[in-house]
């Protein structure tokens, strides 16, 4: 390969001094058609070749190869071929008289050219993403696995977190409930990946059936849905950072507080504290770029989304009701009565049309004690869940049949 300096040196001959291809041939040594060849490029163009390298070899087993590799893509990821698994097929199956390096050099470029690709994103004010996290905790003394809600708001990375005993449905609109009086308004959109609180069913040309709870709180804010592919985290990548942000800075070490109410007061606090914070990229804080997505959200409804599960049932002749596998006592004066059960985070309400006639801490464990007062005598009763004795009242009035 010539240099760069025979390059400039014949391109000024030629071009500046007027020279001609054969006169520069015989001054610099070289052929009148490498002269011709200079002229084109201002630098040495390297080795081009003119057309594919041919595989004798190879080429015909290409297409048994491309099939293996498409059919490998409906396959799990630890069941698909090598690239050495499917050298040994061609050699066993087909005849293949190739070696192995051949066959991994092509089957490794082809991974390489079909592999997914990303590209930045960026988000408009006023939408938001969804998501739940898992960690490890101490409350009141006990440790126990903690479910914390987030929602971030990706234009600005401002976001919003919640911890709740478990991952369950009135978590869920509870957490809504928090982020969007925490934010002072409803974001136009969320995004959400494929949670059964959310999403009863995935029909086959992609649309999501979605369940009624997350109906009525849809409803109830009318902000719009939209849902991620199924095992593609990627697509709220936003949420899904915030997730681990919060882990790694909120609760390590695992916290230890009295009570969720106190954890989620730290929570929200260091929420807040974040939005000082310039994030890499940017030269706004999160709070200055926070103002934009405010302005974008959507005004909050007069009052929040009741977020509870709703469950009608009837009160059994030993007056209990049963929920979510535990029973739950009730004045024996609603002992056959048609009732109606709301079930919150941390409570349990039971009413019988209009009237409450009891409260319990929820969810029960399994054969704990409950108290619950008496609607008639107003008198504090007691019962083990699951125990058939009756309650004991001292003034004797709740016994009776109503």
């Amino acid at each position: 390969m010539y240099s760069v300096e025979l390059y400039n040196r014949v391109r000024r001959a030629c071009h500046v001094d007027g020279m001609n291809k054969s006169a520069a041939g015989r001054l610099f040594g070289i052929d009148r058609k490498t002269v011709a060849k200079i002229l084109k490029h201002s630098v040495p163009p390297g080795y081009r070749r003119a057309a594919p390298p041919r595989r004798p070899k190879l080429d015909p087993f290409i297409a048994i190869i491309d099939q293996i590799l498409d059919a490998d893509k409906a396959r799990i990821k630890k069941q698909r071929h090598t690239a050495k698994r499917i050298f040994e097929r061609l050699r066993d199956e087909h005849g293949f008289t190739g070696g192995i390096t051949i066959v991994t050099d092509y089957v490794r470029e082809k991974q390489r050219r079909t592999r997914e690709v990303f590209v930045p994103l960026s988000h408009a004010p006023g939408h938001a993403q969804v998501d739940f996290g898992e960690t490890l905790g101490v409350i009141a003394g006990v440790e126990r696995k903690l479910h914390y809600f987030a929602m971030s708001l990706p234009h600005s990375d401002a976001f919003f977190m919640k911890a709740y005993p478990a991952e369950i449905a009135e978590a869920f609109c509870d957490g809504h409930n928090a982020a969007f009086a925490f934010f002072g308004g409803v974001p136009l959109s969320a995004l959400y990946d494929n949670t059964v609180i959310a999403v009863a069913k995935i029909l086959g040309d992609g649309k999501r059936v979605r369940t009624r709870t997350f109906s009525e709180l849809q409803s109830h804010y009318l902000f719009e849905d939209r849902f991620g592919r199924p095992g593609k985290g990627n697509d709220k990548g936003n949420v899904e950072g915030i997730i681990g942000y919060g882990r790694r800075n909120f609760l390590v070490p695992a916290p230890r507080f009295d009570s969720f109410d106190d954890l989620n007061a730290w929570l929200e606090d260091q929420c807040l504290k974040r939005q000082g914070d310039v994030v890499r990229g940017h030269s706004e804080s999160i709070g200055e770029r926070l103002m934009r997505d405010l302005d974008a959200l959507m005004a909050l409804p007069p009052t929040p989304y009741d977020a509870c599960e709703k469950v009608s049932t009837r009160a059994t002749s030993i007056s209990m009701v049963r929920y979510r596998n535990n029973d739950y006592s009730v004045p024996v004066a609603f002992a056959h009565h048609e009732v109606q059960i709301r079930g919150y985070v941390h409570e349990v309400i039971i009413g019988c049309g209009a009237e409450i006639i009891a409260r319990h801490a929820g969810p029960m464990r399994r054969r704990t004690w409950s108290s619950i007062r008496c609607t008639t005598c107003r008198c504090w009763s007691r019962r083990l869940a699951h125990s058939t004795r009756r309650p004991h009242c001292t003034a004797g009035i709740c016994l009776k049949s109503s």
